[in-house]
């Protein structure tokens, strides 16, 4: 602290007597949106690309500072995986092969596992264990430096298990491409990897998800750039029943199925109402979303759903192509404070064209600069960790959390607006801290300038504290001593 103590009491005078908070916000006490599981991203295309390296492992999955590019810069701690089963062999089963969509971008494509229908028995030459090297060591990678939650998702069953062998999508976008005579084989692929992983990967699952925006019509095998595959309810239902079997008979009955990983909250709520309507929820563990529909989009009605089925709700994949961070802070927000999921992922941490979070190609395998929305999540995922409480920030700008064991309080904000103080008041605290302690904060600016700076120059008054925001910047803050 740079301050004797005379002297922080004169600034302490001086502070509270010359500024005045232009927005008062009370964090509130009384409303508990669930306990933190934590942040995490999906490999696929950045780890098949990327997975051998260290210095990236470090970045996302610790908090130390990691130099890159030369310079230091703050790791961001997921803790959580999504590991991809991919769909794509490039052999050949009695004269049938993959059929490619023209559009295809190659580093999209993940090898799978499974490269023939000939024998179930993952032991057997049916399967080839060696492929996708470099998704799987980033897993690990993640793994050894404290990573603890881990998804197994699909975006296409095998291309052998398809109408038209094509895992980029049916021919139409809009039906089925998993043959009705493969429900069980899909079922038994993703059982089988799960269970390979747990006896010789050192990675237990926590959940499987089979579907991938399921009800989606872009799933084209003739234009389509990735793989995916179109699911209908009554399909979803079905391969949701088998999946819950195929675990159940290797022993992974603790292994929860996650469901439907819809693009959007509406579509969400709607496939879950029919999934529902099918009798198929119960073999639901957690409702999955992704975050494409950004700033619309229902998501109360979802977290509803959700608390009525005694359903977790996870955003499983978020991602777009603003790099300013602006989109993020925004949309994260309203997450937090509209659909309360208990974990976020973002979806590939390194792309171009504003994707990434950091910049790069997963085709050239060539990697650029770290964008400045990479430093607005650090001011989310640094702090907010796994089993804090995250509570009411109590405006629309807020995020709060509450961490039990450490007696602290983490507060996030954003201005949109013109530069002015903000407020914050923990009078809803049994304990709001000891008066004159001192708040550290952290601050970046959105767009360009700031970034992730500290600073130790905010300190309680009462059970009040405030800070000044320009234009654009988001700030977290640290309140030690803090009891509910």
């Amino acid at each position: 602290m740079r301050y004797q103590n005379h002297h922080l009491l004169a600034a302490l005078l001086s502070y509270g007597s010359l500024t005045k908070a232009d927005t008062t916000t009370t964090i509130n006490t009384k409303t508990n949106w669930g306990t933190w599981e934590g942040w995490g991203t999906s490999l696929a295309w950045w780890a098949a690309a990327f997975g051998t390296r260290d210095d990236l492992a470090n970045i996302f999955f610790t908090t130390n500072s990691v130099t890159y590019n030369g310079a230091s810069i703050p790791g961001l701690g997921f803790n959580i995986v999504r590991y991809n089963a991919g769909a794509c062999s490039w052999n050949s089963v009695n004269g049938e092969t993959m059929v490619e969509s023209p559009k295809m971008i190659a580093s999209r494509q993940i090898e799978g596992y499974w490269i023939n229908w000939d024998n179930t028995d993952p032991s057997s030459s049916s399967w080839d264990w060696s492929v996708d090297a470099n998704q799987r060591t980033m897993m690990q990678k993640a793994a050894s430096r404290g990573a603890d939650t881990f998804e197994l998702f699909s975006n296409s069953p095998m291309w052998w298990m398809l109408y038209n062998h094509n895992p980029a999508g049916s021919d139409s976008g809009s039906s089925d491409n998993l043959q009705s005579w493969n429900y069980d084989q899909f079922a038994i692929y993703l059982a089988n990897v799960a269970q390979h992983a747990k006896a010789n990967w050192g990675i237990t699952f926590n959940s499987v998800d089979p579907f991938n925006e399921p009800m989606a019509n872009w799933w084209n095998g003739n234009s389509g750039t990735q793989e995916g595959c179109h699911f209908d309810v009554k399909t979803q239902a079905t391969v949701l029943g088998t999946m819950r079997t195929q675990l159940n008979s290797r022993g992974l009955s603790s292994t929860i199925i996650s469901a439907s990983d819809e693009n959007s909250y509406d579509v969400a709520v709607s496939t879950w109402n029919s999934l529902k309507s099918a009798g198929a929820t119960g073999n639901v563990g957690r409702i999955n979303v992704h975050g494409y529909q950004q700033a619309s989009g229902r998501r109360d009605t979802l977290y509803s759903l959700a608390q009525s089925s005694g359903k977790k709700l996870w955003n499983s994949e978020y991602g777009e192509s603003d790099a300013t961070g602006s989109s993020l802070a925004s949309n994260l927000i309203l997450d937090f404070r509209w659909l309360h999921p208990t974990a976020w992922v973002y979806w590939q941490v390194i792309d171009g064209g504003g994707w990434g979070l950091i910049d790069g190609s997963n085709d050239a395998r060539t990697l650029g600069a770290v964008s400045q929305k990479y430093y607005v999540l650090a001011q989310f995922t640094r702090h907010i960790r796994k089993g804090m409480t995250i509570l009411d920030g109590g405006s629309d700008n807020t995020v709060a959390a509450y961490d039990a064991a450490n007696k602290k309080l983490i507060i996030v904000a954003v201005n949109w607006g013109s530069a002015q103080y903000l407020n914050f008041d923990l009078s809803s605290f049994t304990t709001p801290g000891t008066n004159g302690a001192l708040v550290t904060r952290w601050s970046t600016m959105i767009g360009s300038g700031e970034r992730y700076v500290k600073y130790s120059d905010t300190y309680l008054s009462g059970s009040k504290f405030w800070s000044n925001f320009a234009t654009n910047q988001i700030q977290t803050f640290e309140v030690s001593g803090v009891t509910l």
